[in-house]
């Protein structure tokens, strides 16, 4: 798997909160609601690049190679 980027993020202490609120409902973390949001954007607008790697699933990783997967960035 290609290295991730880091970026610094900024956000209002409300905006966060309300971030993290709907990430925990949906079993992601904080930061993978915000790549999966940014990929939804990103698709939208035609912008997702072509190789751009896939998301992990929400919850619990599962045992077995992640290649056995569905891709569910595309939700």
């Amino acid at each position: 798997m290609a290295e991730r980027k880091s970026i610094l993020l900024r956000l209002d202490p409300a905006v966060h909160d309300a971030l993290a609120r709907w990430a925990a409902a949906e079993l992601r973390s904080t930061n993978a609601q915000i790549e999966f949001l940014l990929r939804q954007a990103l698709r939208a607008d035609g912008r997702l690049p072509a190789d751009a790697g896939r998301m992990r699933r929400p919850g619990r990783p599962r045992g077995g190679e992640p290649d056995d997967e569905p891709d569910y960035a595309a939700e």
